[in-house]
């Protein structure tokens, strides 16, 4: 990828290295690049999460958009997948969602769907960052060829809402669950989607204020709403992140339900209804070695992509595929979407609980999780510095011999982060003193070599 867009946009720290001048400059050469490749002045909806710099962001970016000629629909504050489906629906050129997902508020992103609802191809970006990074200035419009802010159009998140709500047919009625909307963009759409169904739900972290967003709460902070399901005696608990395209959830017992089970009890669920195409589901290269073991004994393959839910996605369009995810909580049906959405995954599972008339617990149980240990090391914003430490001839030979150490009963997988300043070490284990003390160790030597 370029300099700007990383494997969810571009992402950063706001009035750092994510600025209301480039965030102008992004809205320019989005809609120059869209108007040069069909020849008329495209119309681009606009969704954002809650952070305090999100307004600031979509007003440079409707700035940029129009300026050179565009036209604009704000949806206000919804979930990343509600812009993906809405660009779709009125016919937009394009969606862009300003959001940082689980990320602290300090920062903040921009990200681009086409008008298919998909992000944008690695081609259009390059064209897209070219501009930004170019010098060259963009043709400002004039008169009656100034773009257009297109009013009223908030009101569509109810037809995201509706939307979500026709795909399952049960009720819910007798289950209670226990919903965390990380006082992100699920604030603004959960409550109304799940008044929809006779389930008894309640909500926290519904109160966002600009600053507490993914702020002890959500799907990174999932504690709290553990102790909460116990204590409340609750069916199920759901967290979403900033944006709400993940959801991880905790079964009734306080046990963390994430993506690979969730993907394992939404296969399953599929397969015995013949809708699970190929019979097979798309994870990624950080899918717990439980999901393996699951997908083997039930006769399902299990595909691994590269990290990264558009990974996914390629390979699921690719092949017709139908569930696919990652641990971390993004799971996109493509029934349904063209990209991971939180509420939709709850829905499904919802739906599958019911009918089993188990508990959750006892549904997810059909996925084991091996001890698993993600270290993050930290890194100085230095352009390169991720990749030169992933080259050295250390760390190759220290992932190496651990590697060797396990044998076969356990696995490495060192990456940098494709959105932060990261480096990232997972390791998995038979026992998690064991997965512990070797990630300890390649963290160290990560460490060393960016000395």
């Amino acid at each position: 990828m370029g300099k700007l867009f990383g494997t969810d946009g571009i992402r950063g720290i706001v009035g750092e290295n994510l600025t209301a001048e480039l965030a102008y400059r992004v809205g320019q050469a989005v809609t120059t690049v869209l108007y040069e490749e069909s020849g008329k002045m495209p119309l681009i909806t606009i969704g954002m999460d809650t952070r305090i710099s999100s307004d600031m962001l979509e007003g440079a970016l409707i700035s940029g958009i129009t300026s050179v000629g565009g036209d604009v629909m704000p949806l206000g504050t919804i979930p990343t997948p509600a812009v993906a489906y809405l660009t779709i629906k009125v016919a937009a050129a394009a969606g862009i969602v300003i959001s940082a997902s689980h990320n602290p508020f300090e920062h903040n992103g921009i990200k681009v769907f086409n008008c298919q609802g998909y992000k944008l191809s690695d081609e259009l970006e390059d064209k897209v960052e070219a501009k930004i990074l170019s010098s060259a200035p963009m043709p400002i419009q004039k008169g009656g060829g100034i773009g257009k802010r297109i009013h009223g159009m908030k009101t569509l998140k109810y037809e995201y809402i509706k939307h979500l709500a026709g795909t399952i047919q049960d009720d819910l009625g007798g289950l209670r669950v226990l919903i965390d909307c990380a006082n992100g963009a699920a604030a603004a759409t959960a409550p109304d989607l799940f008044a929809n169904f006779a389930i008894e739900a309640d909500f926290i972290h519904r109160k966002p204020n600009g600053v507490n967003i993914n702020d002890r709460c959500g799907s990174t902070h999932m504690k709290n709403l553990a102790a909460m399901v116990t204590a409340g005696e609750y069916d199920l608990g759901i967290a979403f992140d900033g944006d709400a395209d993940r959801c991880l959830m905790v079964d009734e017992k306080g046990n963390i339900v994430d993506g690979d089970k969730t993907m394992a009890v939404c296969g399953k669920y599929m397969r015995d209804q013949g809708l699970l195409t190929g019979r097979t589901i798309v994870g990624t290269v950080m899918s717990n070695l439980g999901l393996h073991e699951f997908c083997n004994k039930n006769n399902i393959r299990l595909i691994c992509t590269p990290v990264g839910d558009r990974n996914v996605l390629e390979k699921m369009l690719e092949y017709g595929y139908r569930i696919g995810g990652e641990q971390s909580g993004h799971t996109i049906f493509t029934d349904y979407a063209t990209t991971g959405d939180g509420q939709l995954t709850a829905l499904q599972f919802l739906q599958i609980l019911r009918r089993s008339g188990k508990k959750a617990s006892e549904l997810a149980s059909i996925c084991p999780s091996y001890p698993q240990v993600l270290v993050n090391i930290t890194l100085p914003n230095t352009a390169g510095l991720k990749e030169a430490i992933m080259a050295s001839d250390g760390l190759q030979s220290a992932i190496r011999a651990e590697e060797e150490a396990l044998g076969g009963d356990g696995r490495v997988l060192v990456r940098p982060s494709g959105t932060e300043p990261l480096i990232r070490v997972m390791v998995e284990a038979k026992t998690q003193t064991q997965a512990r003390e070797c990630a300890g160790r390649l963290a160290e030597v990560v460490k060393s070599v960016k000395k």
